[in-house]
């Protein structure tokens, strides 16, 4: 786990400790409520939004952009529509307060299972698919970039 973002190690440390399914629950609806902060601004991307975004598999309709900064990184930026969707909301926080700003190479190698240690093992299949998917589409940008720059 070494070439994680070091924020994300940390984050999914601290899940694998928690074994109390309503704890982790009230930590990840917690994570949602900050989603607005991660919203997709409108200099990024307006409703309706393009096809090329949107998550595959996701029941919450989630989408996915990625923004150059300055210094090589990148910005994750995230929409989704549906308002039930608090994993999808709380998944983008996730990405975004730990991936955001930090090397693409070390985000283009987090693993899509990390699903399952933030969300538990018991998550629907549809769900997690969902929720991989967010992840992948983060790491598609990452490994983009990253390409682009070696």
């Amino acid at each position: 786990m070494a070439t994680y973002p070091e924020k994300l190690k940390e984050l999914l440390e601290d899940f694998a400790f928690i074994t109390d399914r309503n704890e982790r629950a009230a930590l990840l609806i917690e994570l949602a409520d900050r989603f607005p902060e991660v919203q997709v601004p409108e200099r990024i991307a307006t409703r309706p939004f393009p096809e090329e975004h949107r998550v595959p598999h996701c029941e919450s309709e989630a989408y996915v952009w990625a923004e150059d900064l300055p210094d090589g990184t990148l910005k994750y930026w995230f929409a989704v529509e549906n308002p039930q969707g608090l994993s999808a909301r709380a998944m983008s926080v996730i990405l975004d307060e730990t991936c955001s700003g930090q090397p693409p190479a070390q985000v283009a190698e987090v693993p899509t299972d990390i699903v399952f240690t933030l969300f538990g093992r018991e998550i629907s299949m549809g769900k997690g698919q969902g929720l991989m998917g967010i992840v992948s589409m983060v790491k598609h940008f990452a490994r983009e970039r990253a390409a682009q720059r070696a």
